[in-house]
């Protein structure tokens, strides 16, 4: 479904990114993997194959953000798909938050996520299209308790891809958004019980979903099976919060 295409992932080198990599790569892209750690971006796109480079990158800089896609051009030609997956977390109740706290997570998610989309659909436009996704997270639509931070971040970032994607669709560049709920990663298992059993109650499937299943939908996004879409926004959440 991506035979031709280069793809760059933020965030790449494990969770929910790698498994978007792997998926693009078993459909025949090449990938281009950022993160933040540079060792584990070169190790996760070892593992792709052989048209897949890891480069270092620090997503809140620009500077970084443009030497990640000129790899990606350089490497292999062309740019024409980025995912804007990158992200920490920095949860504290309001009350105890620090600023920095609060600023980390704004400049991780939404500088980032900016950085990339403006960065690739300035390539993009240029060379007649590509796709842009972004990663946002069912805490954009639904606040919650110790998240300002990150809820505030993941809302922004369907603000910025709806805004985007208007600017751009008339060149061909179209910029979608996903919203997962609860899934199945290193960082969700290691919650306390009590959390988890919480959250599993609110969804209706009555499951966590598998990092698989949003690269599918990333997938989605990123062929042309989605032609005809642009500045929207999948929950893929099992049902929570409908």
């Amino acid at each position: 479904m991506l035979s031709g295409r280069t793809a760059v992932i933020t965030g790449g080198a494990q969770g929910i990114g790698y498994a978007i990599a792997r998926t693009f790569a078993d459909n025949g892209a090449r990938v281009v993997i950022g993160d933040l750690d540079e060792s584990k971006a070169k190790d996760a796109a070892a593992s792709l194959g052989t048209d897949a480079l890891g480069v270092g990158c620090n997503v809140v800089s620009s500077d970084d953000v443009a030497r990640l896609l000129d790899a990606a051009v350089e490497s292999f030609g062309s740019l024409d798909i980025m995912v804007n997956n990158a992200g920490i977390t920095r949860d504290a109740t309001m009350r105890k938050m620090t600023e920095q706290q609060f600023d980390d997570v704004i400049s991780v998610h939404l500088r980032g996520c900016w950085n990339g989309t403006r960065q690739a659909a300035g390539i993009m436009r240029e060379n007649g299209g590509g796709s842009i996704i972004n990663l946002s997270s069912i805490s954009g639509k639904v606040g919650f308790v110790g998240q300002t931070n990150y809820s505030a971040a993941k809302a922004g970032i369907v603000g910025l891809t709806k805004a985007a994607a208007k600017e751009v669709a008339h060149l061909g560049v179209r910029i979608n958004a996903v919203q997962p709920g609860l899934i199945r990663t290193a960082m969700t298992e290691a919650m306390p019980q009590k959390a988890w059993d919480q959250k599993m109650s609110e969804i209706p499937m009555q499951r966590a979903g598998e990092p698989s299943e949003i690269a599918s939908v990333a997938l989605f996004y990123a062929s042309n099976l989605s032609s005809y879409m642009t500045g929207t926004v999948a929950e893929v959440t099992g049902g929570r919060y409908m």
